[in-house]
């Protein structure tokens, strides 16, 4: 019995002209909160960030430590005490730094509201650095470091940003094993003095909002002292290392570890949503030219991507693979190969359109629920923009011709400017 073929559903264009800005309001402490409503569920996400990243050390591992070092005891409060009170409540507790900035994030029914930010302010703004803790802490990111430093990936990642920012700023800092034992406590509590206060901080509240949260984020968090604060001078912008290639030998290894790459303009800059195009093209998806080139034609790699990433002081882009030892110069020929040919070729269509649609589709899912749509807020708002940049970039997606790709891809993929950074097996 034959089937009878439907017809193919409608294809719509996807439209973003839905994106709103957040609701801001300021505290009585100065602090700015932005609201990202939505949501059908009960649940609250705060992001706390302070702009105490790597740059604003003193000394190697102060951002990070005091970040990790938040839940292991307090005025009040133990370690296991903090551990349980997040566990009963159920609050999804993280904290992390990266170059820039700390981000402190918990999410939590409403229900728990009140009592979540009790406890956050506690964990927060009263930490004791306990010296067991902090040997125990600092023990265990050693292991961690000299298990990693074994790794060709890890070892050309560094060795890249080191190249690409230069040895002396906080962007290229490369760790050696006596930086875990050359910092103490003290170096902790000076930086959560100097940085952990309100004028270093912004709130963003997403989700289904309870009815009177503006009332309870003054009461526990609008109340904290706003001390003036002794800030370390931002660091000079950054300027790579002259040697543009380099190799560093690993006894033992199987791969070799391919990092290319330079710095570049930043999400502010006019140029940046076209460059993000061109970086999808060329390896910022599964469909990509050196993906299809190295792990499907050639077989050289399970593997291969490319990054655009902007930060406050620069930006950069990264290409990053792993191949086996002989194929390491063979791929990073055909890695300068594709860069060349986009320098040179128009794209197709149909590859364009292609593109286009994934990245499309992906800008979409960014703003899947509050809990992304505040994370994508923040991304820009790191930069000095608002919403307005992801209309910009979707008219930016849908208008690009393959003449401009020729010409930013000509721009920003200067060949003799990209350093070439490979850590494996002696050749």
């Amino acid at each position: 019995m034959k089937t009878q073929k439907s017809d193919r559903p409608p294809v719509n264009p996807i439209n973003i002209e839905f994106i709103s800005q957040p609701e801001k309001i300021i505290l009585s402490n100065k602090v700015p909160v932005y609201f990202i409503k939505g949501g059908n569920e009960e649940i609250t996400k705060i992001d706390f960030v302070f702009r105490a990243g790597f740059t604003a050390e003193e000394i190697p591992l102060q951002s990070s430590t005091t970040a990790r070092m938040l839940t292991e005891g307090s005025e009040h409060m133990t370690a296991s005490e903090i551990n349980h009170e997040l566990d009963y409540y159920g609050i999804t507790f993280n904290a992390a730094s990266d170059r820039d900035s700390t981000i402190i994030s918990a999410i939590f029914l409403n229900r728990h509201f009140t009592k979540a930010l009790e406890l956050l302010k506690e964990i927060i703004f009263s930490p004791r650095f306990p010296e067991d803790e902090f040997k125990t802490l600092m023990n265990r990111r050693l292991q961690w470091f000299l298990i990693n430093r074994e790794k060709v990936s890890t070892i050309a990642t560094e060795y890249f940003f080191e190249s690409v920012f230069g040895k002396s700023h906080p962007y290229g800092l490369r760790l050696n094993a006596e930086d875990f034992s050359r910092i103490k406590p003290a170096h902790l509590r000076n930086f959560h003095s100097r940085y952990y206060i309100p004028q270093e901080m912004t709130l963003f509240v997403s989700g289904k909002t309870p009815t009177g949260v503006i009332e309870h984020l003054e009461n526990y968090v609008g109340s904290i002292v706003h001390y003036p604060a002794d800030r370390k001078k931002s660091p000079p912008l950054p300027y790579g290392e002259k040697k543009r290639n380099l190799f560093i030998p690993k006894e033992g290894a199987v791969q070799s570890a391919i990092r290319i790459g330079s710095q570049t303009i930043k999400r502010s800059n006019p140029d940046f949503s076209s460059l993000l195009i061109v970086n999808t093209l060329l390896g910022g998806y599964f469909g990509s030219r050196l993906m299809k080139n190295l792990r499907e034609e050639k077989g050289y790699t399970y593997g291969i991507s490319s990054y655009l990433v902007s930060l406050d002081l620069a930006g950069y882009l990264l290409i990053a693979t792993e191949v086996g030892k002989k194929y390491t110069q063979k791929a990073v020929k055909e890695i300068f190969k594709e860069i060349k040919i986009l320098q040179k070729e128009p794209v197709k269509d149909k590859e364009l359109e292609m593109v286009k649609n994934y990245m499309l589709s992906d800008l979409v899912r960014m703003f899947d629920g509050p809990f992304a749509t505040a994370e994508s807020f923040r991304l820009v708002w790191e930069s000095g923009m608002d919403m307005s940049y992801f209309q910009t970039l979707a008219q930016k997606i849908k208008s690009i011709t393959p003449d401009e790709i020729i010409h930013i891809a000509r721009s920003y993929y200067d060949t003799g400017e990209l350093y070439t950074v490979i850590a494996g097996p002696e050749k």
